[in-house]
């Protein structure tokens, strides 16, 4: 009932009782030779959420400059992945949007794009926005070295992944409430250098077991770097942007140089092969 007096006063707003004139043909005609009324333009203004153009270029540029560093023969690009179990992630569009420039983001079929450098996007500031709602879709670096073993990963892209992603402000798993304290706080060597740092990375399909080899060395990791440290509760899941990747995440030993970015990631999926007893 409530919104149907709403909807009422609305329509009566916009649609005068009859007899009343209609508020256009109160206002006098434009008086001949008078100056053009003047069109305002109404500026892009960004959602908190949406990701920084500069931001991500900056991530571009760590890319390059730490290449030659962790993994000199790698390709960047970004990725958007799901958060909610109800995300859409087909026929997704996206865009850079500045206070007078719109450059389309074309994205691949994995849901994979690269950025082109733009000064006047630059210079405004620019958002790049997806037409889905921001809290549906977790975004990150995506760094690779052709060639590998099919279903592996390597230890050098990953530290260079963690690096490129930090700089280009894509984590988002904090509540909205406290992400300035996040980001005052938040230093990429110090989350890509530390044990302590929390950087996950997402497997392709949900993982039993991830397996660290080089030469002959082999290693599982423990525990409590899968499934996002176990510490995750019904009620801080939904501040996590690994809320429906739980059972694909892990922490990488980005920190320990024992370990040399040769080193190859092994993943044990859940799923079992065709055939197979259950």
């Amino acid at each position: 009932m409530f919104k149907q007096l709403l909807a009422a006063v609305a329509v009566a707003a916009l649609c005068p009782w009859p007899g009343t004139p209609a508020l256009a043909a109160q206002e006098p005609p434009p008086k001949a030779g008078a100056a053009p009324v003047a069109t305002v333009h109404v500026p892009y203004v960004r959602d908190p959420v949406d990701k920084s153009y500069r931001k991500m270029i900056q991530g571009m540029d760590r890319f390059q400059r730490d290449r030659a560093t962790y993994a000199p023969d790698a390709q960047l690009r970004f990725r958007l992945l799901p958060r909610l179990p109800n995300a859409k992630m087909e026929g997704i569009t996206l865009r850079v949007a500045g206070d007078t420039i719109t450059l389309p983001v074309i994205l691949a079929a994995d849901n994979s794009f690269t950025l082109e450098r733009n000064e006047l996007a630059l210079r405004q500031d620019a958002a790049v926005v997806a037409n889905r709602k921001s809290a549906s879709m977790t975004w990150r670096a995506w760094v690779q070295t052709p060639g590998l073993p099919p279903g592996t990963r390597r230890l050098g892209d990953l530290r260079l992944e963690c690096r490129v992603g930090m700089d280009s402000g894509l984590i988002s798993n904090t509540s909205p409430i406290f992400a300035w304290l996040t980001n005052a706080l938040t230093d990429t060597e110090e989350t890509c250098s530390s044990p302590d740092g929390n950087y996950l990375f997402f497997a392709e399909r949900p993982v039993f077991s991830v397996i660290l080899r080089h030469g002959e060395r082999r290693e599982a990791l423990p525990f409590k770097m899968l499934y996002a440290g176990g510490n995750e509760t019904r009620a801080s899941l939904p501040y996590c942007d690994c809320q429906v990747l739980l059972d694909r995440s892990y922490y990488a030993p980005l920190w320990d140089k024992s370990w040399p970015d040769d080193t190859l990631i092994e993943f044990d999926y859940m799923e079992q092969p065709a055939g197979a007893p259950p």
